[in-house]
């Protein structure tokens, strides 16, 4: 058996229970074998691989609350600290009754090689809890994120792991485990991103994710002799990759024309309305029932059917295996040339497959979505130098990163003889500046 199939083994065997993160390590270690067996008699002297699967840290808490009747709720807490070779562990805290130690490991595990691609010295790290901020008071929220940062700031800061927003973290929350971060530690530092404006955060952070899709997804056609110029778009998902996605593709010239939410979806002929869309998600923090009410002409379905709109792109922005092989299928028929994904493994392993085999181009979200760390970073250096930059200067060192991104996945899978297949890389393009990092300091 070969180093890569015995490690591969070894992980479903000693975690569990936990499909995610078994689908990302097999991911990673199936596309950098060409790395791996190149030089497999020293990677295995060295356990390199072992040492790249198991996190460096994991820890788990429990997270007592009081609710407005008076009543306490107990959820659990995670953080996971899985490499920092290459920088301080990066990542964000994901609130959502989904969560578990295997859903963290898996983006904790991601979140490595997403963060080497954006070429900042930020390690790979994730969290977050079962917690739902979802129809809880903004009082309620608040004691919960402050009992959650009361443990979790023993094993954060500055210079050692700085945390982020995910799904069900946004500014509100955000907000209150600085205040509580601050109080218990007694530091402003930029312990976490994502922060307001008035206290340390960064200009275009917000817009980042989406935007940042957009731009490498620009670049993909671009360099395939295309451009977003009157392309038709859909977008899964209304939270704020989604929203930010259609922003910037309606402002380089493409039509969107769906959207979802958990539990149904729009499709817009006209185009979806980002003004509206940004009305019912970030202010109202409804439903997209509610759409129906700013553009009658559109449509509301109950469930899931985005991706059976016929489109020349489709942008996965919701969560992780929303786009089956079914999908795929539907995608690949009704001619979608490109799928670029904003969540973090919206597409399950056959269907990526899938697509690759009929011809789609195909970036995945440690490539396509990483513009939303790499302005978290971007934000660490403000806090770091004490400045804010304009949304400018900010939005154009995103784009740049995320040109850049595509260029370095691109010659990787020219290198190793992949041209064309995006996964292959940036799983070996994330792998080997982590590996020359922890080459270069040691078994540790």
């Amino acid at each position: 058996m070969s180093y890569v199939d015995e490690v591969i083994a070894e992980v479903i065997a000693k975690n569990p229970d936990e499909p995610e993160f078994h689908q990302a390590v097999r991911e990673v270690l199936e596309s950098i074998r060409p790395v791996i067996e190149a030089n497999e008699a020293q990677f295995r002297r060295d356990a390199l691989l072992e040492r790249l699967v198991n996190p460096e840290r994991q820890i788990k808490f429990r997270v007592p609350w009081l609710d407005d009747n008076g009543d306490v709720h107990v959820n659990t807490g995670y953080r996971v600290q899985f490499n920092s070779a290459i920088g301080p562990y990066k990542g964000g805290l994901r609130l959502h009754p989904s969560v578990n130690i295997g859903i963290i490991k898996f983006l904790g595990f991601e979140q490595i090689f997403k963060n080497s691609l954006t070429g900042l010295p930020i390690g790979g790290g994730k969290g977050g809890s079962d917690f739902d901020p979802k129809g809880k008071s903004d009082r309620e929220v608040m004691r919960f994120c402050q009992s959650f940062m009361t443990e979790l700031c023993k094993y954060i800061g500055a210079d050692t792991d700085v945390p982020a927003g995910d799904i069900g973290t946004g500014g509100r929350e955000i907000g209150y485990m600085f205040g509580q971060y601050k109080k218990i530690r007694g530091l402003f530092e930029g312990v976490l991103t994502g922060k307001g404006l008035t206290y340390g955060g960064s200009l275009a952070r917000t817009e980042a994710t989406g935007y940042g899709l957009l731009y490498i997804t620009d670049e993909l056609l671009r360099c395939h002799g295309e451009s977003m110029q009157g392309k038709t778009v859909v977008v899964s998902g209304a939270g704020n990759v989604a929203i930010y996605a259609i922003e910037k593709a309606q402002q380089l010239g493409a039509k969107v024309v769906t959207c979802s939410d958990s539990t149904g979806w729009i499709y817009d002929p006209d185009g979806i309305d980002v003004a509206a869309l940004k009305e019912i998600k970030e202010v109202k923090r409804a439903r997209l029932t509610e759409y129906k009410n700013y553009r009658p002409n559109a449509e509301y379905h109950e469930g899931r059917g985005v991706w059976q709109i016929k489109a020349d792109i489709a942008l996965p922005c919701a969560t992780q295996n929303e786009l089956h092989l079914d999908d795929a299928k539907q995608l690949v028929a009704n001619g979608c040339k490109a799928v670029c994904e904003g969540a973090n493994m919206p597409t399950t392993e056959d269907a990526t497959k899938y697509l690759q085999d009929n011809g789609v181009w195909f970036i995945p979200g440690k490539a396509s979505n990483a513009g939303g760390v790499a302005t978290s970073a971007l934000e660490m250096s403000q806090n770091s130098e004490r400045l804010s930059w304009s949304f400018e200067e900010v939005d154009a060192q995103l784009k740049k990163i995320m040109e850049n991104v595509y260029h370095n996945i691109d010659n990787a899978a020219k290198k190793y003889g992949f041209e064309g297949n995006y996964v292959v890389g940036a799983n070996i393009a994330g792998f080997e500046k982590v590996l020359d990092a922890m080459n270069a300091q040691g078994i540790v």
